[in-house]
């Protein structure tokens, strides 16, 4: 979330950067693919794909989670947890376009 000037008075109070963030507040499901995601990189040494996470979390029917999917890994950056990298580098994940992979945080 990016500071804004007119939350000066009422930062404390700030949860939301919009209304779009607010209509998608953090679910169960979202919470199960933090989750899934954490889960799979506990069993591994290397990186995982988003959709690894969603195949875990809903089955035959993962692809309609690939995006909470991926603003699930976002709220785990923030949190300094995970890492999002494409092509062996560390990305924004604001800015991060097509095809992305989540690593633990090195170091």
């Amino acid at each position: 979330m990016q500071w804004r000037k007119a939350w000066a008075r009422t930062w404390d109070e700030v949860r939301y950067c919009s209304d779009a963030c607010r209509r998608h507040r953090v679910s169960d499901a979202d919470r199960a693919l933090e989750a899934a995601i954490l889960e799979l990189l506990a069993t591994r040494a290397g990186t995982i794909c988003p959709s690894e996470a969603a195949r875990l979390t809903a089955g035959e029917d993962w692809r309609e989670s690939m995006e909470p999917a991926r603003r699930a890994a976002r709220r785990l950056v923030a949190a300094g947890e995970v890492e999002i990298t494409q092509g062996g580098r560390v990305v924004d994940p604001s800015t991060a376009k097509g095809p992305i992979r989540i690593r633990r945080v090195v170091g």
